[in-house]
């Protein structure tokens, strides 16, 4: 029986991976969930699945967990160590019970952890997308060094996945990820200036957090997948192509060098990649719906509008640089996208927060973990310095 140790259990990737151990009593047991500050969701995990160990990111989170943990129906004997903070996280990833690690913490924060948790051989289900886009190569070096497994939970990067698996590279000429065009994918580029949080996060298939929902929406998502992609099967930007495709049924292809195309289709469900991160090699039943092939559909692919979309061409253009750039994309984004949920600054303006943060930054090559944290920090106190000047010129959106 396999033990889980899971980066980000209230999160969406979270929830769905602890509903495939849920259906897999037999095959997996949950060593430690991490948490940030969802006190409520994480009281009902730790009943259900019981631990040895929980993290959460500050004392004052742990405080709470203890007084709901004291007014539920686990003795105190029954509690789970509970721990709290970024090393924490790093022990808990580490430790020897732990055979499995669903990285799925939003942000720089989950990277130290899965990280570390690369370097002990652990077996690393990734869903935080920040480790490659800020960390690619420290972390690919380590993958390499150690032996360890990382495989992609990422519904476009796990299609890849299954469809390089058993490929002769050499005969690989370019990998296909689609991208379902947001929200905002036939809207024309005039009428974006207008457009507020509320209808930025009505994406049209998936349910996901505000962070990736925005991202979403801008197409950086798909911009930091490609950047993905590009670390997880050695490809260069020119060999990653994104192509819209609103049913989101087919999630990726490659493409051999006599033209054949081989795709990966499945229902847009969370739970089937996450099921293949934990079996790989093997597969089995999962708790998805098929798709059913006695009805008939239609299947739409196009190019996307890189002039509607400015941020996924400027992160084609930060792995083509290498060095800090892909770091100091992802910070300042974070930190845009935050602002505009806030109202202070436009949708239009996210894309313009980043873009002058990157002009502004110094590209450096980061050597550690460390490295990347402190361009991480800088990255994003310089969007906050730009995101002040400009957040008196704009009147906030309508919620």
């Amino acid at each position: 029986m396999k033990q889980l140790t899971v980066l980000g259990s209230t999160g969406s990737i979270g929830v769905n991976t602890l509903d495939v151990v849920r259906q897999n009593p037999d095959h997996y047991r949950i060593f430690s969930l991490a948490a940030g500050q969802n006190v409520p969701v994480l009281i009902s995990q730790i009943l259900e699945f019981r631990p040895q160990v929980v993290v959460v990111a500050t004392e004052s989170a742990r405080a709470r967990l203890v007084s709901s943990l004291t007014e539920s129906s686990l003795g105190r004997s029954e509690w789970p160590e509970l721990q709290c903070g970024p090393q924490a996280l790093v022990a808990v990833s580490v430790a020897s019970e732990t055979d499995v690690v669903m990285s799925a913490i939003v942000g720089v924060a989950g990277l130290e952890a899965t990280h570390a948790a690369v370097i002990a051989k652990k077996r690393v289900g990734l869903a935080n997308k920040e480790v490659l886009v800020s960390a690619g190569r420290i972390v690919m070096d380590a993958v390499r060094a150690s032996g360890a497994e990382l495989i992609p939970v990422d519904s476009e990067h796990n299609a890849a996945h299954q469809c390089l698996d058993g490929a002769n590279r050499r005969e690989v000429t370019r990998l296909l990820l689609t991208a379902s065009g947001g929200p905002f994918r036939t809207t024309p580029r005039a009428e974006l200036e207008n457009v507020t949080p509320a209808q930025a996060l009505n994406h049209p298939t998936w349910k996901m957090g505000n962070r990736i929902t925005i991202d979403s929406a801008t197409l950086m998502n798909k911009g930091f997948e490609v950047i993905e992609a590009c670390w997880l099967f050695d490809f260069a930007p020119s060999q990653v192509q994104v192509v819209v495709h609103p049913q989101s049924a087919v999630h990726a292809m490659i493409e051999y060098s006599d033209g054949t195309v081989v795709a990966q289709a499945s229902a847009t469900d969370m739970r089937m990649p996450i099921q293949y991160a934990l079996t790989y090699p093997e597969r089995g039943p999962a708790p998805v719906p098929k798709i059913d092939w006695t009805r008939a559909r239609t299947w739409d692919f196009s190019p996307p509008d890189m002039n509607k979309f400015p941020l996924l061409g400027l992160a084609y253009r930060c792995q083509e640089t290498g060095g800090s750039a892909t770091c100091i994309l992802n910070a300042a984004d974070e930190i845009a996208v935050e602002s505009f949920l806030k109202g202070e600054i436009t949708y239009l303006g996210i894309a313009a927060v980043v873009e002058e943060t990157l002009e502004r930054m110094p590209n450096r090559q980061a050597c550690s973990i460390g490295d990347i944290l402190e361009i991480d920090k800088e990255s994003r106190a310089l969007a906050r310095r730009l995101i002040e000047k400009r957040a008196g010129a704009v009147s906030p959106p309508a919620a």
